[in-house]
């Protein structure tokens, strides 16, 4: 184990009850206040969108890694997050859109 890993827990269990109560309200008010749907905070570090990280990295496969998304929230949307999984999912539809406009269409 990583010694970074090992002070945090060490510092966790360090925690009074109290402590801990204060940062999970702390962190459910600023996930309540986040757009979890178009700007998810943990899917932006250092000013680098999570989402523009995979259109570099997959390249041609973007397409596809957008479809299976798309499918991800239509499937789950009744067991999971309700309303907020079928936003998710027109969302990457959206990006979807916008990656091939024009590509596919009939002359």
């Amino acid at each position: 184990m990583m010694r970074h890993e090992t002070y945090m827990r060490n510092r966790m269990e360090e925690l009074k009850p109290d402590e801990e109560k204060l940062m999970d309200e702390f962190y459910s008010k600023q996930n309540k206040q986040a757009d979890m749907v178009n700007s998810p905070p943990h899917y932006n570090k250092a000013g680098i969108e999570c989402i523009d990280a995979i259109a570099a990295a997959t390249g041609d496969g973007y397409e596809h890694y957008l479809q299976g998304n798309i499918m991800k929230y239509l499937w789950r949307y009744r067991y999971k997050n309700g309303t907020e999984d079928l936003k998710k999912a027109q969302w990457y539809l959206g990006k979807l859109i916008e990656e091939v406009e024009g590509c596919y269409d009939e002359s």
